[in-house]
């Protein structure tokens, strides 16, 4: 028997109907010749109707008239990657990003879902604003964008905004953060707490008690104290990280730790897991490759909130991604215009591009070219830290799925023998500072597939 839910009793975590303006492709793609995780012998796997229908041998389907067969012999099959964090600039910032440049990059990046921040111009404070943001990334239908809600008026930190007008709006928003702001009056943190428990959404906290970081561009370190910067320490994250931990623990409520950075934030997120308490976590690729030391040039790219660190955490960091203490990879892709990192290192704008870059980034870290002490893992490992854990925080309906008949086709295929070199100016996004300019990166994605539509071919947007 199937019970219709009165509106009371309706499940704010429903997200809107994926693919509301467009439906999925209603014809047949054929990826001939996948390995599905990079595993065992190449395969055939036809989607039709925006679902995967068959997988077989290599060679052994037969297509319908017409289809779209894409030649992809050997390449690694996985489910479409999923960003917790990113940013698209629009409204206000369309100079440096837009939700269609955005969303451009994140289909060749191998990205079917991202989730978009809200310290925009106007901030997404109100429902008008997150349903543009939802409506536009559905109008571009590259990947889904789902708008991320501020959790306080304006980024202000005073007073919290209408998360219920929010979830209940057409964009069904299910995730909050003042990202690039802290709440750190923790009266007003408890408050969202308590309001976001009731609503059974999630709360992203960028973690930095801004007190211990005025003025600060760079870790607290030797780097910053021999190159005449001023530091940003640890325990600025730390200290809300445990602070947060704890009002999740007595309050309730699912709780996001944004980009961790710090050992010391490994160590309290183990912690929390040991005590039962709701509290999930993100790295960046930037957090987990790069140091302090690149300061040494002062050059603008690599300023980045939270700031780069120490040898000792970037190894801290990949070890909790391995074991499942950091559940997963997000970008927080922040574009900036040339004149805001081609200046002095302390007024330059903080953030770097991240989404087409990421899956090598990790790839090279964990899959292809794993340092001599650190255990190299498997592609299996890939898709569970950038598609199936966030997807499963997220509670995010039709992404995360296993490549498996009967599961929706919103998929990525990587070259795990295309090496390619990293340009800015090259990428889709309308800025161009990547930290990686010039660094050559191990593998590519090729193909991506949004509800069974080709929305990247062998490296190129795809938006017919």
């Amino acid at each position: 028997m199937t019970i219709t839910p009165t509106p009371e009793e309706k499940n704010v975590n429903d997200y809107p109907a994926t693919g509301a303006l467009h439906p999925a492709a209603e014809g047949e793609v054929l990826l001939r010749g996948v390995l599905p995780y990079g595993e065992g012998d190449a395969q055939d796997v036809l989607v039709r109707g925006g679902v995967i229908v068959e997988i077989a041998a290599a060679g052994t389907i037969d297509p319908a008239d017409g289809a779209d067969v894409l030649e992809l012999d050997g390449q690694v099959l996985l489910p479409g990657l999923v960003d917790m964090h990113v940013h698209l600039r629009e409204p206000g910032r369309e100079d440096t990003e837009t939700i269609a440049t955005g969303s451009a990059a994140a289909a060749r990046g191998g990205f079917t879902a991202v989730f978009t921040m809200a310290n925009t111009d106007p901030v997404t404070d109100t429902p008008a604003i997150a349903e543009m943001v939802w409506l536009k990334g559905q109008q571009k239908n590259l990947c889904d964008v789902h708008p991320v809600g501020s959790i306080s008026r304006g980024l202000k930190g005073q007073e919290l905004t209408e998360f219920g007008m929010m979830a209940d709006s057409d964009a069904k928003v299910r995730m909050f953060s003042d990202d690039g702001k802290c709440v750190d009056d923790p009266r007003l943190m408890r408050r969202a707490v308590e309001y976001a428990g009731g609503l059974d959404v999630l709360l992203a906290q960028h973690c930095e008690e801004p007190r211990l970081t005025e003025g600060a561009v760079a870790h607290e370190g030797e780097a910053a104290a021999r190159l005449g910067l001023r530091g940003w320490p640890r325990v600025a994250e730390e200290s809300i990280v445990i602070r947060d931990a704890l009002l999740a623990r007595d309050y309730g409520g699912r709780l996001h730790i944004c980009h961790a950075s710090t050992e010391g934030t490994v160590e309290l997120l183990s912690w929390a897991r040991d005590h039962d308490i709701p509290l999930s976590a993100e790295v960046t690729p930037h957090h987990l490759i790069l140091t302090d030391e690149k300061l040494e040039t002062y050059d603008g790219h690599y300023r980045v909130n939270p700031p780069l660190r120490e040898t000792r955490d970037t190894l801290a960091l990949r070890t909790a991604l391995i074991d499942g203490t950091v559940d997963c990879v997000a970008t927080d892709h922040a574009p900036h215009g040339s004149e805001e990192k081609c200046c002095e290192f302390d007024k330059a704008r903080p953030g770097m591009l991240g989404l087409e870059t990421s899956l090598a980034i990790i790839a090279q870290l964990f899959v292809t070219d794993p340092p001599e002490d650190q255990e190299r893992q498997d592609w299996r490992f890939v898709a569970r830290v950038m598609s199936e854990r966030p997807a499963e925080i997220l509670r995010l309906p039709g992404h995360g799925r296993p490549v498996a008949v009967g599961e929706p086709a919103n998929l990525c295929v990587v070259d795990p023998g295309h090496s390619w070199t990293a340009h800015g100016d090259e990428m889709a996004s309308k800025s161009s500072n990547t930290p990686y300019e010039g660094m050559d990166l191990p593998v590519k994605v090729t193909t991506t597939l949004l509800r069974g539509r080709v929305t990247c071919r062998y490296g190129q947007v795809s938006d017919k």
